[in-house]
């Protein structure tokens, strides 16, 4: 009986270990297949080789990290009023997100920079897998583009030689991205708010964000969503809320800072004075709000009507919920911009990156560390133009080389405006597509831009 036992045992030991190595044989043949996905698998491998020789053979750059590890320290040593948590280049700006995710990093290196290093490498890395994810979703680029999104030497330097904040906030946004993508909105604006919570450049992405959610939800679940982002900030910033609630607010979500003119990649052809005046501020933001706008009416809700016609429909939904019908004028309202439907996949991305790439050209000032603010979407930006390839790809040079000069100069600065200025107006140029699965238009099935 025990030898029966062992050889069932081992019988079925056996059939486990042939179907576990059947079906790594079925990926590995769908992956030779399949030349978006083989290019992916061998990008992401290829970048991990890198990453690992930088970290070896680059010497690390000090820039931010001592300031961290400062305000963490005050933050652990049990320091809560955000207008004294302070480092070696000035005060904390950044939301309670930004000290959990560094306190932890302080635990875990001991404040070392190398071991840091290694745990951003990984971090790269992780990224890389998601955005790669994200463009095998999407359909968007052809294989051999692919290669573009480890071609930035200034993204290697960021994430693994300077260690900033950004490259958390960026990530946890992929992270969202795809779980929007799979129409997962409340646990992805969950994630979203903690990457706000890390640095609020994020917030870039609202305007399109919140579009898109009164596309997918009615104004109900648009509600619930926002107010699990909401606890998600209120959780994390309860310990300075308690304390001290307005050095928090002030500190961690002031938008009126001004940046240092000499450090700044766009605008350094405006003259000082004028670069940090409220006027030059105030000019932006109102091409940023007019750009949104337009690309809102004209580009996102093309589908709906407009803009005004969309919101009116949810409007029309939201008094329908709590007023009788027949008090408030349903003629003229679309039915289909009422009723809540599953958006395509390019629709969401496309949405997001256009929305954030507005904010970015609109920025009054650009850090370098402000590139990987939208470099992981600027591929797939300049394949939704109608450009030429060679000419996507003079642009993505343009933008690239403008980001590794330092310091930057007039010319340089020109030169990535008009770069951004460009791929701006080719966005504009696109014909919009169906937003939604069912694939229609008045009856007619919509047409699908395929990557070429």
């Amino acid at each position: 009986m025990p030898r029966q036992t062992s050889a069932a045992r081992s019988t079925s030991a056996a059939t486990g270990l042939k179907a576990e190595g059947t079906k790594n044989m079925h990926f590995f043949k769908k992956v030779l297949k399949n030349p978006k996905l083989s290019s992916a698998v061998a990008v992401l491998l290829a970048d991990a080789v890198l990453v690992s020789l930088i970290i070896a053979y680059v010497p690390y750059t000090k820039i931010d990290w001592d300031a961290y590890m400062s305000q963490v320290t005050g933050f652990l040593g049990g320091e809560r009023d955000y207008s004294k948590l302070k480092g070696d280049t000035g005060p904390l700006v950044y939301p309670a997100g930004f000290l959990y995710i560094y306190s932890a990093i302080q635990y875990v290196t001991g404040g070392e920079v190398y071991p840091a290093q290694i745990l951003f490498g990984i971090l790269y890395i992780v990224n890389l897998g998601m955005v790669l994810f994200i463009y095998l979703k999407t359909d968007v680029l052809p294989w051999w583009a692919l290669c573009l999104l480890t071609l930035s030497k200034r993204l290697h330097s960021i994430f693994v030689l300077r260690l900033f904040n950004d490259c958390f906030a960026t990530t946890m946004f992929h992270a969202a991205l795809i779980s929007f993508l799979y129409q997962k909105w409340h646990l992805g604006l969950i994630i979203f708010s903690g990457a706000v919570s890390v640095k609020m450049n994020v917030l870039l992405f609202a305007p399109p964000l919140l579009l898109l959610l009164l596309k997918a939800m009615d104004v109900f679940g648009v509600i619930s969503a926002g107010a699990g982002a909401a606890i998600v900030q209120i959780l994390l910033a309860l310990p300075f809320i308690l304390s001290h609630p307005v050095a928090y607010f002030s500190r961690a979500f002031n938008l009126g800072r001004v940046f240092v003119h000499f450090w700044s990649v766009n605008f350094k052809f405006v003259p000082e004075p004028v670069f940090i005046s409220k006027g030059f501020a105030l000019f932006l933001l109102a091409a940023h709000l007019l750009l949104l706008a337009v690309f809102a009416h004209y580009k996102w809700c093309r589908h709906e009507g407009g803009l005004f016609s969309f919101l009116h429909c949810k409007l029309a939904q939201m008094k329908l919920k709590f007023i009788n019908p027949t008090s408030f004028p349903l003629r003229g309202l679309n039915e289909q911009n009422i009723n809540p439907r599953v958006l395509k996949t390019e629709h969401i991305a496309t949405t997001m990156f256009v929305g954030n790439f507005v904010g970015v050209v609109c920025a009054r000032s650009l850090h370098y560390q402000f590139y990987s603010w939208y470099f992981y979407s600027l591929p797939y930006l300049l394949w939704r133009t109608p450009f030429p390839t060679w000419f996507r790809l003079i642009l993505f040079v343009m933008v690239e080389l403008c980001w590794n000069i330092f310091p930057s100069n007039i010319y340089s600065s020109t030169l990535l405006l008009c770069a951004h200025l460009i791929i701006l107006v080719g966005l504009w140029m696109a014909p919009p597509e169906y937003p939604y699965m069912d694939n229609t238009t008045n009856g007619k099935p919509a047409n699908s831009k395929k990557a070429r």
